[in-house]
């Protein structure tokens, strides 16, 4: 399974963007995805995830109320929405897929992509 996570970049406190995570074949219709950040010298931390029909989302605390995840199955594709976004949004993003359907336990990585917030 191979994760192409896209969409990161800099953007202005306050600004928005919209990050995708597309995987080939029908690697992500049938299983619950993720959405986790690392910052520069944190531990990577969980932001969001979405069950595979996409009628059940979670979300950390910190984000919760700005982001929001969602999925088209029909493209492979993942999407993390975010708005309002702040300094300490900065952090590499990383989209992961369940290893086992239903669990929300995450075997598959994306390679990231960066997003920059300025002040």
């Amino acid at each position: 399974v191979q994760l192409q996570a896209s969409g990161g970049g800099l953007v202005q406190a306050g600004g928005s963007l919209r990050l995708s995570c597309a995987a080939s074949g029908r690697a992500l219709s049938n299983y619950g995805m993720g959405w986790f950040r690392q910052a520069p010298g944190k531990e990577r931390e969980f932001v969001s995830a979405i069950n595979w029909r996409g009628d059940s989302t979670m979300y950390a605390d910190s984000v919760k109320g700005r982001f929001t995840i969602s999925r088209d199955n029909a493209k492979n594709t993942v999407y993390l929405q975010m708005n309002s976004l702040k300094p300490e949004d900065t952090a590499v993003y990383y989209c992961a897929r369940e290893g086992v359907a239903g669990t929300y336990e995450y075997d598959y990585w994306g390679q990231g992509t960066q997003v920059t917030v300025s002040s």
